[in-house]
């Protein structure tokens, strides 16, 4: 009888590890929405706490404060544009940017300097005492007397160390198109700059001195009774678009129309109701709503970012949102006059 030599089992090893490296790599390369997380000071330990302007990396109960956001959703072209949030994360406008085709990031940085600042040194200053401190807090570099925020701890700095370890680690997500070639900037033309409030009146004030592709300001700037909002700006007005509800209390008090008049965004439309009217809003950069809050100013403060609710317990926003983040920047409306009854000149109550 014949007798055949034991069949190696090595060749059938290597076949099934092909296999099995083979289905993992076609799993990673998924199209998906990805929502990354990462601590600003694992990401870097440069990164420094500062309690004396109530900065640091855990809150009051012990949970980490320092968390950063990601979204990239590659079932979507990429429209080559990175959406930095100046604001607690948002989850629902995370996956209206990315269904947009943008990429989206929400970096921890040194912005909690209001508790350090008195008084007297905002009432004792050249109409410029804020929006310093708002620039040394966003680049990390000595613009305010008034705070030390070393360059790590800048959104600047967080944000490209950021994105460093994002196209490291999430390859799929191509995060290193948003980096220069020596990897040690952003490439700022494509970045778009957001927030909502202190975040928006921080993103305008980075944009003046920083050339982007856009700024998204919700419910901003305030700044009322300072002057940078009428200064040299590095970003053309076009590019700076606003959102606010009448009953938003930096409306009523003439904060959000002052600050849009002196970043000349009158230049291009009139204030458009986005509720009696429908997209492109007359190509213009300034859009208001008065839809029902219930009389109440701190909702109509929260509306117009996704997760604010009107009395119905709805959102409904989607159009002016994708409005805001793609409208071609070279779509503009007529200039129109400055508003008379827009209070220009305002004294601190």
């Amino acid at each position: 009888m014949l007798t055949h030599p034991p069949l190696s089992t090595t060749p059938m090893k290597h076949l099934l590890l092909s296999i099995l490296l083979l289905g993992s790599q076609l799993h990673a390369a998924e199209p998906q929405r990805f929502d990354l997380t990462k601590r600003a000071s694992v990401i870097d330990p440069r990164a420094k706490e500062h309690p004396e302007i109530k900065f640091t990396f855990t809150d009051d109960k012990g949970k980490s404060a320092d968390l950063q956001h990601a979204v990239v959703d590659t079932r979507v072209p990429s429209q080559g544009k990175l959406v930095i949030w100046l604001m607690g994360h948002n989850q629902g406008l995370f996956e209206r940017i990315s269904s947009y085709g943008y990429h989206g990031i929400q970096p921890h940085y040194s912005n909690g300097w209001f508790a350090g600042v008195t008084k007297a040194q905002y009432e004792g200053g050249d109409g410029t005492v804020l929006g310093k401190i708002r620039l040394e807090a966003a680049t990390g570099e000595d613009f305010s007397p008034l705070v030390d925020i070393p360059k790590p701890d800048g959104m600047k700095e967080r944000a490209l160390q950021f994105v460093k370890w994002l196209a490291k680690e999430n390859p799929e997500g191509k995060w290193g198109q948003f980096l220069n070639e020596e990897g040690s900037s952003l490439r700022w033309e494509k970045v778009i700059l957001s927030g909502i409030s202190h975040g928006s009146t921080t993103a305008a004030r980075f944009a003046m001195h920083q050339k982007v592709d856009r700024v998204v300001m919700f419910s901003g700037p305030r700044d009322n009774t300072e002057t940078w909002q009428g200064g040299a700006s590095a970003t053309p007005s076009n590019r700076f678009f606003g959102f606010t509800h009448v009953l938003d209390g930096g409306w009523t008090a003439n904060h959000y129309c002052r600050s849009w008049q002196l970043l000349k965004m009158h230049n291009h439309g009139p204030i458009v109701d986005v509720d009696t009217a429908k997209p492109p809003y007359g190509n213009s950069r300034r859009l208001i709503t008065n839809i029902d809050v219930k009389n109440n100013s701190g909702r109509a403060h929260t509306i117009v970012v996704p997760g604010g609710k009107d009395a119905m317990g709805q959102w409904g926003y989607d159009e002016v949102l994708r409005y805001l983040f793609t409208h071609p920047v070279e779509q503009s409306g007529p200039a129109v006059p400055m508003a008379a009854d827009c209070e220009m000149e305002q004294q601190r109550k």
